[in-house]
């Protein structure tokens, strides 16, 4: 079994209040959890406005695989224009 973690570090400059952010962060939570089928979640930095951490993972029998999508989710949630990654740590896993 192939685990892959990332972790995610995010500037949402257009957030001036604690609800933009939640509302920022569902759409990048729900869209990249539905386009890609993996689990999404806010994992730090709670009461900061402009600044969030988002963790996702993924599992699966092929490596490259996991890699591919670890890849392609990060590249989406900077696509989505919502937030810009200032910062990732992305991790696979052999269980």
């Amino acid at each position: 079994m192939i685990v892959g973690i990332c972790k995610l570090k995010m500037m949402i400059p257009a957030c001036h209040s604690l609800k933009e952010k939640r509302r920022a962060l569902r759409r990048i939570k729900d869209r990249t959890a539905g386009t890609f089928g993996i689990t999404v979640s806010e994992v730090g930095l709670g009461d900061v406005w402009q600044r969030a951490e988002l963790g996702f993972a993924a599992v699966g029998n092929d490596r490259r695989h996991i890699e591919s999508i670890m890849a392609k989710a990060q590249d989406f949630i900077e696509g989505l224009g919502v937030a810009s990654i200032i910062d990732q740590y992305t991790e696979i896993i052999n269980v």
